[in-house]
């Protein structure tokens, strides 16, 4: 997809923040999402992982009270780039990151001589649209899919989903970009166990043809999780 995790502003990995849950209602917490991705330089995964390991340790040292979640693209054009995102966040929480100079000073000694920074982007989670909380459940995959809409479809598209959102069978999350890349932009999670529940979630939830004519661009792809690249996810933690 043009422009789609490719222009987004390059930052640290505490920089990279998805937000729960928001409720419809402007006078109630809005929740947003922001997600990172990195490409190991040469496909080198085995010196970036390590680094990464280091810099997920520093944010324990650092007390870090967010949970990290890290993704492989197994499947798809990225493959080997790795995706990272915290969830869970109110908007305030965004301006109380733990130690951004310390976290900026390790990400350049642990990261980025192993790999370079190929966007990240916030979100607004959009509940109407989704079944779940907007924290996904760390499963074993996820169908991981970045929607770019024609000019001015993003009500169109939001009511199409939105009267289909009781026909859901399974944890879809939805975010409409905020920041980070060319807009009218959504990113879909749709955490499942197995590659095999996410071709038959395939075929069971089809988009529309109401929804896919207002598609302009679609791109698909399958996340792997690694659990010992994700750091408090499963504890509780959270930005609130």
């Amino acid at each position: 997809m043009r422009g789609v995790f490719v222009v987004f502003a390059a930052g640290t990995l505490a920089s990279a923040v998805v937000l729960r849950g928001a409720p419809q209602s402007d006078s109630e917490q809005r929740s947003y999402a922001r997600v990172g991705i990195l490409r190991p330089h040469g496909n080198d995964t085995i010196d970036f992982e390590a680094g990464y390991l280091r810099h997920l340790e520093w944010h324990r040292q650092a007390g870090d009270r967010w949970a990290w979640y890290g993704w492989t693209i197994s499947i798809g054009a990225r493959q080997r780039s790795f995706v990272y995102a915290t969830f869970g966040h109110a908007a305030a929480s965004l301006d109380a990151p733990v130690s951004p100079a310390g976290d900026e000073a390790d990400t350049i000694a642990n990261i980025t001589p192993h790999a370079h920074f190929e966007g990240s982007g916030l979100f607004e989670f959009v509940p109407k649209l989704s079944r779940g909380t907007g924290v996904p459940e760390p499963a074993a995959r996820v169908e991981f899919t970045t929607l770019e809409l024609r000019p001015g479809s993003e009500r169109a598209f939001e009511e199409a989903l939105a009267a289909e959102q009781s026909t859901l069978r399974g944890e879809t999350l939805w975010y409409r970009m905020v920041s980070g890349g060319r807009v009218p932009c959504y990113l879909r999670l749709r955490p499942r166990p197995t590659l095999a529940a996410i071709l038959e979630a395939r075929s069971e939830q089809p988009f529309s043809d109401k929804v896919n004519s207002l598609i302009a661009e679609q791109i698909i792809e399958v996340l792997t999780f690694r659990p010992t690249l994700s750091y408090g996810v499963g504890t509780g933690s959270s930005g609130r």
